[in-house]
């Protein structure tokens, strides 16, 4: 896979406008892109068409979580706009509804394990008895075993995750942040070296390229990186 198309650029702006800006100014820099909930809610989803249209990836990360019939057919529908990936929340029947549903189209199935701004202590807050990583590896063997695609979890679970799902199952990691820059509000971040190195097969970056002076520059920057890296 060549290195650029394991990045994916967060479009997590206020609206199309914006992001068809950004994906201007990053040009063929970047191949991949991200929609969530901010975007999607502010006419992404008609941008996804565009996207698609000129060449580029689209992940739409909107964590489809509800009853396993309207999870199904909410998942034949985003099937039909040419997605690359759509992410679920790692509950058994919500990703064996997300798995029936895409069935026949091109779409893959992301579960989300555990959103990488919780820890430990979140967990405990939100009653569960388990911490990060023993959740995080019991939702990996359930998805899995559920044909689902691939994870979305956080680099340093990597390496322990591709031991329990093995090399069929992509690992798409959020929380990555290159060398000296901000945390924000995550809580389990790696730089892009090592997440590809630990394992990780996407990464997913926005603040560090979306508000970098240079969007385009801090792009390659990431791409150089990942071609750095031991795999």
């Amino acid at each position: 896979m060549d290195a650029r198309d394991r990045l994916i650029v967060a479009l997590d702006l206020p609206g199309v406008k914006e992001a068809e800006a950004m994906v201007s100014r990053l040009g063929d820099a970047v191949t991949f892109y991200k929609i969530g909930y901010q975007l999607a809610y502010a006419g992404g989803l008609s941008f996804t068409d565009a996207l698609i249209k000129s060449g580029k990836q689209v992940f739409l990360d909107l964590k489809l979580h509800d009853i396993g019939n309207t999870v199904s057919k909410g998942v034949e529908s985003v099937a039909q706009t040419g997605a690359t990936f759509l992410t679920v929340h790692a509950y058994p029947q919500t990703m064996k509804a997300a798995v029936e549903g895409k069935r026949g189209s091109k779409l893959k199935i992301l579960a989300v394990t555990v959103l990488t701004s919780y820890d430990d202590n979140d967990l405990t807050e939100a009653g569960y008895k388990l911490g990060v990583g023993a959740l995080v590896g019991q939702r990996a063997g359930q998805a899995r075993d559920l044909n689902v695609d691939g994870l979305v979890c956080s680099a340093e679970e990597a390496a322990n995750l591709r031991k329990i799902v093995g090399p069929g199952l992509s690992l798409v990691t959020p929380g990555i942040r290159p060398a000296g820059a901000a945390k924000d509000d995550q809580k389990r971040i790696m730089t892009p070296e090592k997440a590809i190195s630990a394992g990780a097969d996407y990464l997913v970056v926005g603040r560090p390229i979306t508000e970098a002076a240079d969007p385009k520059a801090a792009a390659e920057a990431i791409v150089a990186e990942i071609k750095q890296a031991k795999v």
